[in-house]
């Protein structure tokens, strides 16, 4: 269908609109027209006749501009030249979200030399062992790049070469060819149990052993997700590491160890070792390796668009719900993601805060009063099937922030029933859209007030974050806007369902 001479006459900024658009919401061209294609495959533009448009070499047709005004939820007439571009919003570019840092004066007293001297004696007296501290240091690593490493992710891709799914057989394949060998066994060994301080909740699944020698649990070929999981780990320290280092042990369950951000585990000690260290950076570039190895960036966020992030979109790639929630935050274009895994009734497993959302409990140890609103905490609790939505509003500071969340109940193959559920920052997503975010977000706060926690969303609220659920292409923020909002705290105890950590806002 050709464009009607109306449209040419008044497009001559319709292809910066389109691109100025496409960059506030941190959309590839490809990501673009795979949204055009789900709206109408038919019609879809290409990513070179996307090209084309952006650099005004041509004019769309109608159809295809209503195409992607639906994509962005704009009125048609706003491409044209008479409707004014509001400011393209977008969040700060030096700031990367997670843990926010602080300036240190005088700066002499953090040099490397008197920190490497004070931190054994620090961690010492505030009860904290050196594994949970090299936890915490990767964890704020993590949070600092917002899950993006690229080198990892090359790593990963020039093995796998970009493939998905991939099976138990290619994966069998790539051992073979790196000149490893996989050898089964019933009974962990007692040297692997004695190292790792097990537990009758924990189940050793597979463990590397130099030079070239993967052992894995006689259970794991019921379980081909986690064995896929497992294999993928051991290639990545193979890869990375040139199988070099400790056994690298894999443990599924929850026992009382030290949790790494991505899944393994290691032994607490009372002291501070080098090698502690090195092996928690090690066991996390293997797990980041893994995930990156099953789900390569661009296929899966392809993937991932096409089925709205449902979490079941992991089945599709061939890997468990909590590879692909990981994958999710690091291959989204949406940056504001975090992700929980949660063990009743405080224990975190993992956590990932690239929205530096506030804990509501801690994970180096447990508390008494995490606040059961969290969405988590409600679905341990609960006897749910499938997925649970929540719309929740958290002061940070002393702002309002709507989040959106999707959970999870899960089981692992100790048998231990834990909850997984990933999440996001909804304002910098409603800022980018030129809407009021903090007035949003205390609007719905008020609302909830003043109903005793929790309530339905206000009409003109919930019209906004609609419109914004379907420009990040989020099915269960659509899901969850459908459902009564909860207001949550960091700590129970310090939040009474008054609530009192809201009374300033009646």
């Amino acid at each position: 269908m050709k464009p009607n001479k109306s449209l040419i006459r008044k497009a001559h900024f319709l292809g910066t609109k389109i691109r100025n658009l496409r960059k506030r919401n941190r959309l590839t061209m490809e990501d673009l027209s795979a949204r055009c294609v789900k709206v109408n495959a038919d019609v879809a533009p290409s990513v070179s006749y996307l090209s084309m448009i952006e650099r005004g070499k041509r004019v769309p047709s109608e159809e295809v501009l209503e195409i992607i005004a639906e994509v962005f939820q704009k009125d048609l007439n706003w491409f044209l030249d008479d409707v004014p571009e509001e400011a393209a919003i977008t969040p700060n570019k030096g700031s990367r979200g997670g843990i926010s840092g602080m300036a240190l004066e005088p700066n002499f007293l953090f040099s490397n030399e008197i920190l490497q001297i004070a931190i054994p004696e620090m961690l010492s007296q505030a009860g904290i062992t050196g594994r949970q501290f090299a936890h915490l240091l990767i964890r704020a690593h993590q949070e600092h790049h917002q899950n993006h490493f690229p080198d990892l992710e090359r790593s990963a891709e020039e093995v796998g070469q970009k493939r998905l799914p991939l099976s138990v057989d290619d994966l069998v394949a790539i051992t073979r060819n790196m000149g490893l060998t996989i050898k089964w066994f019933n009974k962990t060994p007692q040297t692997v149990m004695d190292g790792m301080g097990m537990d009758t909740n924990s189940v050793v699944t597979s463990f590397f052993e130099p030079p070239n020698q993967i052992h894995i649990n006689q259970l794991m070929k019921s379980q081909p997700q986690r064995l896929k999981y497992d294999l993928a780990v051991h290639i990545g320290h193979c890869v990375l590491h040139d199988k070099d280092g400790l056994k690298n042990v894999m443990v599924a369950g929850r026992n009382e160890v030290v949790p790494l951000p991505d899944g393994n585990q290691l032994n607490t000690s009372s002291v501070v070792e080098a090698q502690d260290i090195l092996q928690a950076w090690r066991d996390f570039e293997c797990s980041f390796f893994a995930g990156a190895l099953l789900c390569p960036k661009v296929p899966f966020r392809q993937m991932l668009d096409r089925h709205g992030y449902e979490i079941s979109t992991g089945k599709l790639a061939g890997v468990s719900e909590s590879v692909a929630m990981r994958r999710m935050t690091a291959v989204s274009p949406y940056p504001h993601w975090h992700y929980f895994d949660a063990y009743a009734p405080g224990k975190l497993k993992a956590v990932y805060r690239g929205n530096g959302i506030p804990l509501p409990w801690g994970n180096m140890r447990m508390v008494e009063d995490p606040c059961q609103h969290w969405a988590v905490f409600r679905m341990i609790n609960a006897p749910l099937q499938g997925t649970s939505s929540q719309i929740s509003i958290l002061n940070v500071g002393d702002e309002p922030r709507i989040y959106s969340c999707e959970s999870i109940k899960v089981e692992d193959m100790a048998g231990n029933k834990h909850v997984l559920c990933a999440g996001i920052d909804l304002n910098p997503a409603i800022e980018a859209q030129g809407k009021d975010a903090l007035s949003l977000a205390t609007d719905l706060k008020q609302a909830c007030v003043g109903s005793g926690g929790s309530a339905n969303i206000p009409p003109s609220v919930k019209k906004d974050l609609m419109s914004v659920a379907k420009i990040l292409n989020i099915s269960w923020v659509e899901r969850g806007i459908e459902n009564p909002a909860r207001l949550i705290c960091s700590r129970g105890a310090v939040c009474p369902r008054d609530p009192s950590c809201y009374k300033s806002a009646v």
